[in-house]
């Protein structure tokens, strides 16, 4: 038989469920919106949908919009969508504790569909991975629901604003409540005193290269952060004074 995608009838399926589903509101107005942005855009219906299904990365696909639109290079357009995705890359390393036994087609599934909320909730639950089959079975459940309540909230407004695009005024001002999910979202991860840090100085260094054409300073502020917060952990501890 071929294995399940879902546990759906463990219990923590349906945890997982009620715990992202606070953060649907305003993930389905910012999924809305990007949807209509992406027509708005001047892409092909096809580029949409493929955009829409594939690359499912909201704020990647925002960042990559106007520079499509204002015919960037291919490299730049990539590199923009790495350095915002970039956090992705520490969430895996994070989640490899949490789904390395399991088969790596799997693996690249829950990859695909696990977003910023959703390993916050699994995190925040279970802090540590499971060293038993019930625990991992129990922890793969939760993700599992958050994740699947997750890509049906983003992807039915997403789809449906595509649809509406002609039909839905710019002023309604929808991005806001994708800014205020995300703002949630940063506050519950800056439980560290170098996460912060890492944050202001992305958010100084953005403003102050906000002149670079092709929203380049969104790239610069990335490595920037990245480069201060692996120069200040490779600073010796401070000493002790001596008694």
């Amino acid at each position: 038989m071929a294995p399940r995608l879902f546990d759906i009838a463990h219990p923590e399926f349906r945890v997982g469920m009620r715990a992202m589903a606070p953060q649907m509101p305003g993930l389905a107005a910012w999924g809305l919106m990007t949807g209509v942005a992406m027509v708005k855009s001047g892409l092909s219906l096809p580029e949409v949908l493929a955009m829409a299904l594939l690359v499912y990365a909201g704020s990647a696909q925002l960042a990559a919009l106007p520079l499509l639109v204002a015919g960037a290079p291919p490299w730049v357009v990539l590199a923009t969508g790495f350095c915002v995705n970039l956090r992705f890359v520490v969430f895996s390393l994070h989640l490899r504790q949490y789904l390395m036994h399991l088969p790596l087609a799997r693996r690249l599934f829950f990859g695909y569909l696990t977003v910023d909320m959703s390993y916050v909730l699994l995190t925040q639950r279970r802090p540590e991975p499971a060293s038993d089959d019930a625990g991992r079975r129990a922890q793969e459940a939760f993700l599992g629901g958050a994740n699947a309540l997750g890509w049906v909230c983003w992807m039915t407004p997403s789809l449906a604003g595509i649809a509406l695009a002609n039909a839905i005024p710019t002023h309604w001002g929808l991005g806001f409540a994708g800014i205020l999910a995300l703002v949630g979202i940063l506050c519950s991860l800056a439980n560290q005193w170098l996460r912060v840090l890492a944050g202001a100085v992305a958010a100084a260094t953005a403003v102050a290269a906000y002149a670079l054409p092709l929203r380049i300073n969104i790239v610069v502020a990335i490595g920037v952060a990245v480069a201060a917060c692996l120069l200040i952990e490779r600073l010796p501890p401070p000493r002790k004074a001596a008694p």
